[in-house]
């Protein structure tokens, strides 16, 4: 924390404050605290902030970093892999309606020329997303979810655009992908993961899989740090086949949730939260049905048809989700048995650490302002985004 007399002497230079609400650190709740900020968290301090401050009362509300969204395909009618800036901008303006100051547009397997102009767009808005005139959240980099993935497991993705796995492919990439799902187990995966990993910082999550555990340790050992939609498109647990799952419980991969009670049963995300702790991140898998009503649309170019909280091909498939990622929070403190305030790290803190964010997910000094406030039900009433309010009156 820093001073009154401190943050008193920057008073000039545009300082707001958060005052009367519930700011959550990473070592809990603080009450009677105010919230000094600027384009970077600047302080917390007893009381009402000194005078001079912009004062922005938080009427008992919780004051949270923001959401961090890794996987998330689209929102509001619009889709990342579509290529459109104008599609991402809106889903940003629409995320942050949700708490969420950040996240990762995620693309489909398609044509590679398709996900390449989706890798393009992405980075063209990247920085333009940083600007204070920039009306939503911000973009961070792309989550490219295939093509590398095995036909047998692909869920809701078009076998007829899966490649096989080509480091120098993604590898040209490297200035914009922060996380790509693959197959370790199809031929030349392994390489695949340590060229990857070995040459950027891109982390590379398996998903529409079917490695058992053997071949699961394998990609962990070459590199492989993350699981994508845990439980989802891949071998799941037995007691004489771990599988994937048996692998991602027991290793230090962080493994992604899709907490709508859906994708995975309420019942398992205690175990997810016993054994994984701040490896654990909730994440959306939203498409662009997401904050729109039952019906029909489209999803990597196949048709989805949505019903309450269900997404699904013509065949039954599971295609992604309508989740939004603070009705995840809510979902899981209430299944998991935590306090929100301890809730929401797993879709911020947990977050950022994974794409090596270090400036974000957490209100300590320093950091990105990023905030959410945030009520008891996870309905978020304002965002700033770089100490800039991005939504709320």
């Amino acid at each position: 924390m820093i001073s009154k007399q401190d943050i008193n002497n920057k008073a000039a230079d545009g300082m707001k404050a958060i005052e009367n609400g519930i700011i959550l650190t990473p070592e809990g709740p603080l009450k009677g605290h105010s919230l000094v900020f600027d384009q970077k968290v600047r302080g917390i301090v007893p009381g009402l902030a000194p005078k001079g401050n912009q004062s922005i009362n938080a009427k008992g509300l919780y004051v949270s970093p923001g959401l961090i969204d890794l996987h998330i395909h689209g929102y509001l009618g619009e889709d990342a892999s579509d290529g459109s800036a104008r599609g991402i901008r809106r889903m940003a303006e629409g995320l942050i309606k949700n708490g969420v100051t950040a996240f990762l547009p995620t693309t489909m397997t398609l044509p590679w020329g398709e996900i390449e102009r989706a890798f393009d767009v992405a980075r063209g808005l990247k920085e333009e997303s940083k600007n204070p005139e920039f009306s939503g959240s911000e973009i961070m980099g792309v989550h490219a979810e295939g093509p590398f993935i095995n036909p047998r497991r692909k869920g809701a993705q078009s076998d007829q655009y899966i490649l096989p796995p080509d480091a120098q492919k993604l590898l040209r990439h490297k200035d914009i992908v922060k996380i790509v799902t693959m197959a370790p187990e199809v031929p030349g995966g392994l390489d695949f993961i340590r060229s990857v990993t070995g040459q950027s910082g891109i982390v590379v999550s398996i998903g529409h899989t079917e490695a058992t555990y053997e071949e699961t340790m394998a990609a962990i050992e070459a590199g492989a740090s993350h699981i994508t939609h845990t439980f989802n498109a891949m071998t799941g647990l037995h007691h004489r086949n771990p599988g994937v799952v048996g692998a991602a419980l027991t290793t230090d991969v962080v493994c992604e949730l899709i907490a709508d009670t859906f994708h995975v049963h309420p019942g398992l995300y205690r175990l997810l939260k016993l054994a994984k702790g701040e490896k654990l991140v909730l994440v959306t898998d939203c498409t662009r049905a997401g904050g729109l009503g039952d019906g029909e649309y489209t999803l990597g170019g196949q048709a989805i048809h949505v019903t309450g909280v269900e997404s699904r091909l013509a065949d039954g498939t599971i295609a992604g989700s309508v989740l939004k990622l603070n009705q995840a929070v809510l979902n899981f403190s209430t299944h998991a048995g935590l306090p929100l305030h301890e809730a929401i790290a797993y879709a911020s803190q947990n977050a950022a650490r994974v794409i090596g964010e270090e400036a974000k997910g957490s209100l300590e000094v320093g950091k990105d302002a990023d905030i959410a406030l945030f009520d008891g039900t996870m309905r978020a009433h304002a965002c700033f985004v770089r100490g800039q309010q991005k939504y709320g009156g």
